[in-house]
């Protein structure tokens, strides 16, 4: 597999997830909170991927585990 080819399969892995932490986030209202730990929630997510996992529902629930704790720190 091309280093190309696995950065597309990467970024199609991450676009739901992140999609579902955002949309959780406007639902709660922290919308500005989730935009300012994006970059970290999506290096969390990657680190995730780079050890195996690909399931959506699998890294959205990490993702908002992990975005808690960001967010309880600051």
């Amino acid at each position: 597999m091309t280093r190309a080819y696995a950065k597309m399969v990467e970024i199609n892995v991450l676009e739901k997830p992140i999609e579902r932490i955002k949309q959780t986030c406007e639902l709660m209202g922290i919308t500005d909170r989730f935009d300012r730990a994006l970059p970290e929630l999506e290096t969390f997510l990657e680190a995730e991927i780079a050890q195996g996992e690909v399931r959506e529902s699998k890294l959205t629930l990490d993702g908002l585990c992990y975005l808690r704790q960001l967010l309880a720190q600051a």
